[in-house]
Order: C-alpha cells, then structure tokens, then sequence
C-alpha cells in the first residue's frame, strides 16, 4: 500500500514539519510504515542504503518513546543502522547528522497538544522538502509478517540504542563563534516547562559565561506556542521578571527549534522581529522568510535581497538555498515563529559558525542578547529601534482544516465583501490589496493587515495581523478573531 493510502487511512498526514497525527492514530504500524516509505525514498536518491547510520531523537511527549521503537523497528528492518541521539533539540540531531551526512528523524508534535505527535524527516544534509514528501507517497510499504498484532502494535523484540550524545558538539557550536564571555554579566531566566531542550539552554548560557536560571520546570507536557503565546506564559513571564534582577528570559517550543525570548520587563518578543534582529547582527545579504513575517524587515533596509514564501520551513529552506546558490551571502531565513535557518556558512572576525538549513532556536537569541550589548542597550531599547510595525496571532482551536479551507476559498471569490462581513473593513477602510501566497492576506488602505490561513498541523485556523502600534494591533487582532469565531458553528 501506497503511503498516500497509509495516510488516507490513518488520518496521519505532512503538515508544514512532517507527518502529525493524533497519538491515538499513530500506530506502531503507521510509524514502521512511514519510516520505511521514508527510507526507501532516500535510498533511491542515493542517501541511504544497507548499513547506513540512521540517527533519531525526540521530545518529551508522553508518547514520543513508542514512536521512536517503531521508528528504530523500521531502520532495523531496512538494515540500517539507527543511531539513538536521545531526547534532545531538533537542531542538535540536525547539527549531527548534517555533520556526518546521514539521514535522521525527530519524532516530536512541536508545540501542539500531548494528544498529537509527528515525525520530522530530514535529508542526509537538509530538510525534507515538499518535493521529497510528494515522492514519499508514493512508496509502497507492506508490513513484514510477524511483526505487529492486530491492533498495530509492535511485537518484534525491539529497543532503543544506546545513547550518543551530540549534546556536546551542539554547546560548542555557540560556544566556539560567540566566545566564552559573550554572556558574561548577563543573569538570564530559562523558562524550562517541558521543553526537551530546556537543560541545554542552561549549558549553553553558562558555556557564554552567562548566568543562568531556570524556571517553571514541569513533568506534565506543555503546548507552549512561540508564535501565540498563551495568557499564562506572558503572566509567568512578567511575574519572573518582576524583581527586576533578570536580564532576559529565554524559551523554546516542545522540540526546541522556536525560540521565545522576553526582555527585562517580561514582555515576550515576537519571533519575526527577533529574526530581523538575528538577520541584521549577521550581516544578512538575502533574507527569506514566510509572507506573515513582519514587514518592518523590508523597512529596515539592510537586506539586499528578500524572498518571501509560503509558511513552512521547507519553503524558507527551498528559497533561501536558492538565494545562496546565486552568491547572495550570507543568505539565511526565519520564520513567524523564531526558528531561524542558516543556508550559508557566516564568518564574524576570524569565527564562523557553519551553514545549519533547519531551525535553530539558540541563534536568534543569543544574537539578539549581543547586539543589544554592544549597543550599549536592553532588549526593549534594540526592539524600539526597529521600523515601526507590529505583529500578532491567535488560532480558532477545533477548526476542521477542510471546513477553514472552504471558508477562505468563499473569501477569495469576493475579498472586499468578504471583509466587510468579518469587519474589517469598518475597522479598517478599503482593502488595497490581497496575497494568496498561503491562505488569504488582505492589505487596507490604512497599511494594517489581517491573513487567514488553515494550520497545517492541527484543525486550527490562524490569524495573522500587523498594525503600526501594539494597541492598534491588539484591536486588529480581536476584530479579526471575532469575525472568524462564527466560521466553527456554521455549516
């Protein structure tokens, strides 16, 4: 059966990071069988065969060590060689196994609930693109007799690796281009929650000579979004920041590739502006970045190059490599979300740090933390001087793509009636333009925006704004989640 009718069947389907699914319907045998599908795509691109290291890791999820054993079952029986990185950071897996030219995989949900995970799959040197996902689908799987009952379960007598550990390699990568005082001074809150990086955070502030704190540890797993932070997570934050003895606040989503980096006074930065921030301290000549993004980054004016696409890490990593291939350097990318990509190797005095094309979490923040030093400012001061423009976002939770989809599809057919519907034109004026590049973006008159766009790994609708002041944003925001609230109770 053809993994296209493996996902038909399964409901476990690529979003924008890979396959996510409910845990329920991620079965040891829908797992093998991805794995498989996977692997023999890359072996027929000449990236995999017999013998091959396979390296794996994943997060702190509930259900994470059961997907792994069925990811390991699937190795074993291509004759690969699974390589058991642990539970670390997706960017750590990645930076080992780009290193080592093998493939590997991250069983990891990100940031949505515990009821949901995914598996990552990477490229022996890069991300899997959307290319690769088409021709995945395409490979016919079979599960190998004797080795699942019924229910899917895995029976095959099957552990996990012993563990490499590649945090080490991961620490002195931030290390060795930052130097070991780059933090120095700084007393830095690491929001651990159960994030599956929050230990290495700790390590690397301390490897830069800052002093680290950690905060909030839980054992139970937190959906922790860096692209909608929840009310509790911007209350903890000003709560912690509130003596006034921390610096800066640093924390990832579940997998540790988004960062959410708050100032002194405990308010979280947006990850678009963190990206232009880490853009321009790296002396940035192309940037790519999803069309939500930000748009003081054409503002800023630094960038000789900007590409915008569809929200995804794939696309970022697609355009950007793209931008390097045409000698456009440094090129690098970054998403709505934090998670920043490098396509090329950058070089600051006599240190480089090499080319990462997957979304690092660590970079953007500790980029920002030095250039606000050297500027002689905080966070806030380096955020302020920045174009004004700002940014938000929220999500209709239980929103079935299929129904969103319909929803904006209608939308697209008369855009300015379809405004006024939701509101937005009362709130707004006229709508001076409309972008399809990924859901529905509507530019006013006023310069203000609002994009609808269908998760690509929950039954969630998002909604995207951009305003010129934090209050006006705020009001576009609620405007524009109130017009779309009646979309979930209609038909």
């Amino acid at each position: 059966m053809k993994i296209a009718q493996w996902m038909k069947e399964s409901g476990v389907a690529f979003g924008t990071s890979g396959a996510r699914g409910l845990v329920t319907a991620m079965t040891d045998s829908v797992c093998f069988a991805y794995t498989v599908g996977y692997l023999r795509h890359l072996a027929s691109l000449g990236e995999f065969a017999p013998g091959t290291p396979v390296a794996v890791a994943g997060d702190l999820r509930p259900s994470t060590p059961h997907i792994l054993r069925a990811c390991v079952a699937a190795i074993t029986y291509m004759e690969g060689v699974p390589v058991f990185c642990g539970f670390v950071p997706t960017p750590a897996l990645c930076l080992h196994a780009f290193t080592l030219g093998i493939p590997s995989l991250m069983v990891t949900g990100s940031h949505i609930p515990a009821d949901r995970n995914g598996i990552k799959f990477n490229r022996a040197r890069g991300e899997f693109l959307k290319t690769d996902e088409a021709a995945m689908r395409e490979e016919d799987v079979t599960l190998p007799d004797g080795w699942f009952d019924t229910t899917g379960a895995l029976v095959r007598d099957i552990v996990l690796p012993v563990i490499t550990d590649v945090v080490p390699g991961f620490v002195a990568r931030y290390r060795d281009f930052f130097g070991p005082d780059a933090l120095s001074g700084l007393k830095l809150g690491i929001y651990q929650h159960s994030a599956v990086g929050r230990d290495v955070m700790v390590e690397i502030v301390e490897a830069l000579g800052g002093t680290a704190v950690p905060l909030g540890r839980m054992d139970t797993f937190i959906p922790v979004d860096t692209e909608a932070v929840r009310p509790e997570d911007a209350a903890l934050a000003r709560e912690w920041a509130s003596d006034g003895t921390l610096d800066a606040i640093l924390t990832t989503d579940g997998d540790s590739d988004r960062p959410l980096l708050a100032d002194r006074h405990g308010n979280w930065l947006r990850g678009d502006v963190l990206g232009i921030i880490a853009a321009r301290f790296l002396g940035a000549a192309a940037v790519t970045t999803p069309v939500s993004s930000n748009t003081a980054l054409e503002q800023a004016g630094f960038a000789r190059d900007i590409r915008r696409t569809r929200i995804g890490s794939p696309f970022v990593v697609a355009a950007m490599t793209d931008a390097a291939k045409a000698g456009l350097l440094p090129s690098v990318g970054y998403e709505a979300n934090g998670g920043f990509l490098l396509a090329s190797d950058v070089t600051r005095g006599a240190r480089t740090l090499a080319a990462l094309p997957t979304r690092d979490s660590i970079l953007p923040m500790i980029c920002a933390l030095v250039a606000a030093r050297q500027q002689g400012v905080d966070l806030a001061g380096l955020v302020a001087a920045l174009p004004r423009r700002f940014t938000l976002s929220d999500r209709l939770k239980e929103m079935p793509t299929a129904q969103s989809q319909a929803r904006i599809a209608a939308l697209r057919q008369d855009p300015a009636n379809g405004a006024a519907a939701l509101g937005l034109q009362d709130a707004c004026g006229g709508l001076a333009h409309v972008d399809e590049t990924d859901g529905l973006r509507m530019t006013f008159e006023n310069g203000e925006i609002v994009h609808l766009r269908p998760s690509g790994n929950a039954p969630e609708l998002r909604v995207y704004v951009e305003g010129d002041s934090p209050e006006r944003t705020a009001e576009l925001l609620k405007t524009g989640m109130d017009g779309v609230s009646t979309w979930r109770d209609t038909p």
